[in-house]
């Protein structure tokens, strides 16, 4: 394991890297694929709203 001796006698461990790699453009499923979670996401986030509203309007 890779470390370094620091002034007073301490040592710091360094934690290994990982390999870099370039990312892939999305393709047109996974372009459908995140629209369609960005849709749901957005409607979930609009019914609890929905519900938190009309729960706190109850007397």
């Amino acid at each position: 394991m890779p470390y370094t001796t620091e002034e007073g006698g301490r040592l710091n461990n360094f934690a290994i890297e990982p390999k870099v790699y370039t990312a892939d453009a999305p393709t047109q499923v996974q372009k459908r694929n995140y629209a369609i979670m960005g849709v749901a996401g957005a409607l979930l986030v609009g019914l609890l709203v929905f519900v938190a509203y009309a729960v706190s309007s109850v007397s």
